[in-house]
C-alpha cells in the first residue's frame, strides 16, 4: 500500500498517538525530524507546532499539509513517526517502506551553520538537554545573545526538550554567527564534561561500578515489580502512563507532565531544596511509574546526567533495625562494589548532582520522624530513620536530587518544609485504561470485550482509573465476563472478585467462590486476615517466617497467592513477605474484622471508624485481644511506637462497610451468624452516622448576605464512600437528611470518578438544591459522568481545574438541561476547545432561566464564540458570563456582542486576555448602547489601543448604568491612561 493510502486509512490512529496523554513532546520530535529531512519548509513548521494552538489541531494540519506533498513526503512522515512512537504505539500501525528512519535518502551536507542546527535538530535537542543555562550564559557573554532573550528561552512552563528547541530557533534566526558559537560552545562543555565526568575520564573502578549499578537496577526494572511481579509481566509491555500533574497550589496552570518535568523546573516551590515529592493515593501507580523512571535510565534512554542512581524501598528500610553510616546505606541495600569502596565513594562525595536518590513508599515508612537530630558526617552510623531524614531535608547530601513516592496525606509538616516541588499522579485517563488493558490481553478479542463490558458500566469504568484496580479487573476478566446478575460496582466487588479468582486457581473444580467459602476457605482468610490487622496496627508491610508461624499461616496459605516473596529484605531469619499491594493488605484486616467471632465483648468496628480514637486503636478494647492470641511482646515492633496509619485504616472501614453490605450477606452468612452480622452492620451504620453529624455540627453560621455553606474535608468524602459501599439506599437518604446548607464545597479533596460515584450516591437524596463546588480535582469526563445522578439536586457546579474535555461537557449539558433548578456551571482552566460549544449554545437555548455560564482559561477561540453566540442570541436570563484566557479575538467578540445587544439580564461579562483589539472594542461598543442591565466589563491584557478605548467612551456617554470597564495591561501609553481616567471614572487601569 502507498504511503499516501496509508496516511489516509490510519489518520485515526496516527492522531490518537501523536496526542497521546495531550503531551505536544511527541509531536514535536516528529517536527524536528520532517524539518532536519526537509520535508517541512521553516514557514510550515512555525504554523504547525504546538503550544501556540491546540495539540490535536496541529496534528491534524501536519497530516493534512504532508498528505498534500506526494509519495515521498508521506513515506518519510510515517519513518518519523516510526521512529519516534513507541512499542505499544506502533502495534497497531503499519509503516510501509517508510519505516526506515529515512536513513536511506542521500541527505546533502550542510553548506553553513545554520543549515546545520536544521539538519541536526533532532540531535541537537537531545544533546542540549541540561545544558540550557550553561549555554545561555555563555551566548550573553558573546554577545550573541540579551538576557531577556535567555529569559524567554527558560520560561518554566518549557521542558526541558522545549527550552532547547526555542534556543535552536532563536540562534537559527540570528544567523551564521550564532549558529557557529552555539555548536562551538556545545562541542567545548561536552569534551570538557569527558575530561572530568564523562565515562572515558572516569576512574575505572567508579566506571565498573556505574555499569554494575546500571546493570543491577535494569534487572530490577525490567518486570513489574508492583502486585507482586503476579505473571513475570514485561514492563514494557505493560507500562501506562497515568495522568501526572504539578500538584494543586503551585502557581502553575496544571497540564500533563513527562518523567523529565519531575526533574524540571515546572511547580518548583522551593529553589534551595533537593527533594521532590511525588504523591498519589493507594493504587495510584507510584511505585510502577518510579520503576519506569529506574528502567530508561538503566538503558541510557533518559536522565544521562545522573550517572549514578540509588533506589530505595521504604518499606524495607522500615525493617532495619541497626544502625547504619550512608556509605553502607548505598553499597548493602543497592550494589556492592568490587573496586575500590573509599575511591567510589569520594567520588559519590564530590559529585552529588550527578546521582539520583529514590526512596519508594515513605508512607510505609514505620519510624517517625524529627528534627530533633540530624545527621552530617556520612560516615558516621545512626539509625535508619535519622540517616533518611538527614538526606531528604539536605543536611546529608545536599544537591542530590531525591525522588520520593507516598500518600499525600502521609507527608507531615516537618518533610514538607523540605521538599522542592510535589508532583501528583492521578491514576489512568480513559484512553489509559483503553491502553492498560489492551496492552494486558494480547488478544485483540478478549480486550474488546473486557472495554466494552467496562464502557457500559460506568461505575465500574470509573473505578478503573486507579491502576492497581484496572490490573484486577484485567487480571479477573472470566469471572467479569461470566458473572450474573450485578457487575461490580464497587470497591468491595472488585476485591470479592480477586480473591474468588485466586481460590478458584487454587481448586479449579470449585465453581464459584459462595459454594466453597465455608468448608474450604474461610480459616484461610482468617489466618490472612490476621496477620493483615497486625501488620496495619504495628505499621508492618514485610513479614518474616517467623510472624507468619505465629499467625500459624501454613504453606498452603502462602500459595494462595496473596502472599509474594519480598525481595532484598533484611534479616536472618529466612524469607520475608509481604501482601501483594497494600490494598489488599487492608482487604484481608477488614474481613478479619468482619468474620472474627472472639470479639462478641469487644468489636473492633466503633474504634476503626471513630476519628478520634483510631490512634489508639491497638492499646485497648478491641484489636488488643483479638490478636493477643499470636502477636505478644516479642511480636512487637521493637524501637518505635506502634501506630495504626490512618489512611490504611480509613480503607479497612471502607472495606469494612462493603463486606456488611446486603449485597454480600449470602457470603458471609456461610461462616458467620446472621446476628452477628446484624449487629455489626448497625455499628457500621451508628459509626457512619455519628461521623457525619459531626461534620455538620461544624457548619458556621452563614455571613448576612451569603449563602449558608459547608467546606467538607476528606474526612467527609471518606465517610460518604463508606456509605456508598454498603450500597443501602435507606442509610445514604439518612446521611443528607439533616443536611441545611446551599453551598457545598469539596475543593482540594482528591476526588476522581470513584468518589464522584460515592457523592452522587448520596447527594441524589439531598432535600432541596445546593450548589455543588469541585474545583481542583481530579474529576474528569468519567467522574462527570458518575455525578450525573445527582446533578437533578444541584443549582449549580464549579469544575475548575478538573481535565474535563469536550465529551464531559456533551454528557454534562444533554442530562442538566432536564433540570429546572440547575442555573449555574463554571469549567475554567481545564480542556475545552470549540467543539464543546454548539452543546453550551442547546443548554442556553432550551433553559431560558440559566444565570452563569463560566468558561474561563480553555482553549476556545472565535470559532467557537460564534457557535455560542447562536445560543444567546434571545436568550432571556443569563447574568454571568466569563471567558477570560481563551483565544476569542475580535471576530469572536463581535459575535458574542451582536447575540448580547438584545440581553436584558446580563450582568457581569469578562473577556480578559483573549486577543481583543480595536475592532473587538467597537463592537463592545454598541454592546454598551444596547445594555441597560450591564455592570462590570473586564477587559484587561487585550491589545486594545487609543482608538478602542474612544469607541467605549462614545459608548459610555449614553450607558448610566454601567459600573466599570476594567482596562489595565492594553496598548497604551501611560500619558494615555492618565487622560482616559480623567475623562471618565469608570475606566479603571
Amino acid at each position: 500500500m502507498s504511503a499516501e493510502r496509508l496516511l489516509h486509512v490510519q489518520r485515526e490512529g496516527l492522531l490518537r498517538a501523536l496526542c497521546c496523554g495531550g503531551v505536544a513532546e511527541m509531536l514535536e520530535s516528529v517536527l524536528d525530524l520532517l524539518l532536519a529531512w526537509d520535508v517541512l519548509q521553516w514557514e510550515e513548521y512555525q504554523s504547525v507546532r504546538p503550544p501556540e494552538r491546540p495539540l490535536c489541531h496541529s496534528a491534524r494540519e501536519l497530516l493534512d499539509l504532508v498528505g498534500s506533498k506526494g509519495e515521498v513526503a508521506c513515506g518519510l512522515l510515517l519513518a518519523a513517526l516510526n521512529q519516534v512512537l513507541d512499542k505499544a504505539q506502533k502495534a497497531s500501525l503499519s509503516f510501509g517502506a517508510g519505516g526506515g528512519g529515512g536513513q536511506g535518502v542521500p541527505w546533502p551536507l550542510p553548506a553553513t551553520a545554520c543549515q546545520m542546527l536544521q539538519m541536526e535538530r533532532p540531535r541537537l535537542v537531545r544533546r542540549l538537554r541540561g545544558r540550557i543555562a550553561a549555554i545561555l550564559q555563555s551566548l550573553v557573554k558573546s554577545g550573541d545573545l540579551t538576557a531577556y532573550e535567555c529569559d524567554e528561552v527558560q520560561l518554566p512552563i518549557h521542558t526541558p526538550s522545549q527550552q532547547a528547541r526555542r534556543l535552536l530557533d532563536l540562534v537559527q534566526s540570528k544567523g551564521d554567527c550564532a549558529a557557529k558559537t552555539l555548536l562551538r560552545l556545545l562541542q567545548q562543555m561536552e569534551n570538557s564534561s569527558m575530561s572530568e565526568d564523562g565515562e572515558t575520564a572516569l576512574p575505572a573502578e567508579v566506571l565498573q561500578y556505574h555499569k554494575k549499578l546500571r546493570s543491577s537496577v535494569l534487572a530490577q526494572s525490567l518486570f513489574l515489580s508492583t502486585y507482586g511481579g503476579t505473571g513475570s509481566l514485561s514492563l514494557d509491555d505493560v507500562y501506562t502512563e497515568g495522568l501526572l500533574e504539578v500538584a494543586q497550589g503551585s502557581g502553575e496552570v496544571p497540564r500533563p507532565l513527562g518523567l523529565e518535568d519531575i526533574f524540571g523546573q515546572v511547580g518548583t516551590l522551593n529553589e534551595e531544596a533537593d527533594t521532590v515529592l511525588l504523591s498519589g493515593e493507594a493504587g495510584s501507580g507510584k511505585s510502577t511509574l518510579l520503576q519506569r523512571i529506574h528502567l530508561v535510565w538503566a538503558r541510557g534512554e533518559a536522565f544521562e546526567d545522573r550517572l549514578l542512581l540509588f533506589a530505595f524501598s521504604c518499606r524495607r528500610l522500615s525493617s532495619e533495625e541497626r544502625e547504619a553510616s550512608l556509605r553502607e546505606l548505598l553499597f548493602l541495600h543497592c550494589c556492592w562494589p568490587d573496586g575500590d569502596q573509599e575511591l567510589i565513594f569520594r567520588y559519590i562525595l564530590d559529585h552529588p548532582h550527578h546521582l539520583l536518590f529514590t526512596f519508594d513508599g515513605l508512607d510505609e515508612f514505620r519510624h517517625s520522624f524529627s528534627d530533633e537530630r540530624r545527621l552530617c558526617c556520612p560516615t558516621q552510623p545512626a539509625p535508619v530513620s535519622t540517616l533518611l531524614f538527614s538526606l531528604l531535608q539536605g543536611s546529608l547530601m545536599q544537591g542530590v536530587c531525591k525522588v520520593v513516592t507516598s500518600r499525600p496525606q502521609a507527608m507531615g509538616t516537618p518533610l514538607r518544609l523540605y521538599i522542592r516541588k510535589e508532583v501528583q499522579l492521578k491514576g489512568f485517563s480513559p484512553e489509559g485504561i483503553s491502553h492498560f488493558v489492551q496492552n494486558h490481553h494480547r488478544d485483540p478479542g478478549v480486550s474488546a470485550h473486557v472495554l466494552d463490558m467496562l464502557r457500559n458500566n460506568s461505575a465500574l469504568f470509573g473505578l478503573c482509573h486507579i491502576p492497581v484496580l484496572c490490573w484486577i479487573v484485567s487480571k479477573c476478566y472470566k469471572e467479569l465476563l461470566g458473572s450474573r446478575g450485578d457487575r461490580p460496582r464497587t470497591f468491595t466487588d472488585v476485591y470479592l472478585m480477586i480473591l474468588q479468582h485466586f481460590f478458584q486457581h487454587r481448586c479449579p473444580q470449585q465453581r464459584t467462590l459462595g459454594s466453597s467459602w465455608e468448608t474450604s476457605y474461610a480459616d484461610v482468610a482468617l489466618r490472612l486476615g490476621r496477620l493483615a490487622l497486625w501488620g496495619l496496627k504495628s505499621a508492618r508491610y514485610v513479614f518474616s517466617n517467623m510472624e507468619l508461624l505465629r499467625c500459624s499461616m501454613t504453606e498452603d496459605d502462602i500459595g494462595t497467592g496473596f502472599l509474594v516473596h519480598s525481595e532484598g529484605s533484611p534479616g536472618s531469619d529466612g524469607k520475608h513477605y509481604e501482601f501483594l499491594h497494600v490494598t489488599l493488605q487492608c482487604f484481608f484486616a477488614a474481613l478479619f474484622v468482619v468474620l472474627d467471632d472472639n470479639d462478641s465483648e469487644h468489636s473492633a468496628i466503633p474504634e476503626l471508624f471513630n476519628i478520634q480514637k483510631r490512634q489508639v486503636l491497638v492499646s485497648r478494647g478491641c484489636l488488643g485481644p483479638c490478636l493477643s492470641s499470636y502477636c505478644g511482646q516479642e511480636g512487637e515492633p521493637k524501637g518505635h511506637t506502634a501506630k495504626a496509619e490512618k489512611t490504611n485504616l480509613q480503607i479497612t472501614a471502607t472495606f469494612v462497610s462493603g463486606l456488611l453490605s446486603h449485597r454480600h450477606r449470602g457470603l458471609l452468612l456461610q461462616s458467620c451468624p446472621a446476628a452477628a452480622i446484624n449487629k455489626r452492620f448497625r455499628e457500621v451504620a451508628r459509626a457512619l452516622s455519628q461521623g457525619l453529624k459531626k461534620h455538620f455540627r461544624s457548619i458556621p453560621r452563614p455571613v448576612e448576605g451569603e449563602k449558608k455553606s459547608m467546606h467538607a474535608m476528606p474526612e467527609f468524602v471518606w465517610l460518604i464512600k463508606c456509605i456508598y459501599e454498603t450500597q443501602d439506599a435507606s442509610m445514604a437518604r439518612a446521611a443528607v437528611a439533616k443536611l441545611r446548607v446551599e453551598h457545598l464545597k469539596l475543593t482540594y479533596c482528591n476526588i476522581g470518578p470513584v468518589e464522584c460515584s460515592a457523592l452522587a450516591y448520596v447527594l441524589q437524596h439531598l432535600r432541596s438544591p445546593v450548589g455543588l463546588q469541585l474545583d481542583y480535582n481530579s474529576v474528569g469526563d468519567v467522574g462527570v459522568e458518575q455525578l450525573l445522578p445527582c446533578l437533578h439536586m444541584c443549582s449549580s457546579l464549579h469544575l475548575r481545574n478538573n481535565n474535563v474535555t469536550d465529551e464531559g461537557v456533551r454528557k454534562l449539558t444533554e442530562k442538566v438541561v432536564q433540570f429546572e433548578n440547575f442555573l449555574k456551571i463554571a469549567l475554567f482552566n481545564n480542556k475545552l476547545t470549540d467543539a464543546c460549544m454548539p452543546y453550551f449554545a442547546q443548554l442556553l437555548k432550551a433553559k431560558q432561566n440559566f444565570i452563569a455560564l463560566r468558561l474561563g482559561n480553555n482553549y476556545i477561540t472565535a470559532v467557537g464564540a460564534e457557535l455560542l453566540a447562536e445560543g444567546l442570541r434571545g436568550h432571556r436570563s443569563l447574568q454571568f458570563l466569563g471567558l477570560w484566557g481563551n483565544k476569542i479575538g475580535d471576530n469572536g467578540v463581535q459575535a458574542l456582542s451582536k447575540a448580547l445587544e438584545s440581553s436584558h439580564s446580563l450582568v457581569w461579562l469578562s473577556l480578559v486576555d483573549n486577543g481583543v483589539g480595536s475592532a473587538g472594542a467597537r463592537a463592545l461598543a454598541d454592546l454598551i448602547r444596547s445594555s441597560h442591565t450591564l455592570e462590570d466589563l473586564w477587559l484587561t491584557k487585550n491589545c486594545i489601543t487609543r482608538e478602542g478605548v474612544e469607541y467605549l467612551l462614545q459608548a459610555l456617554e449614553v450607558n448610566s448604568s454601567l459600573k466599570s470597564i476594567w482596562l489595565g495591561g492594553n496598548r497604551l501609553s501611560p500619558e494615555d491612561v492618565e487622560e482616559l481616567k480623567r475623562r471618565d471614572n469608570r475606566l479603571i487601569f
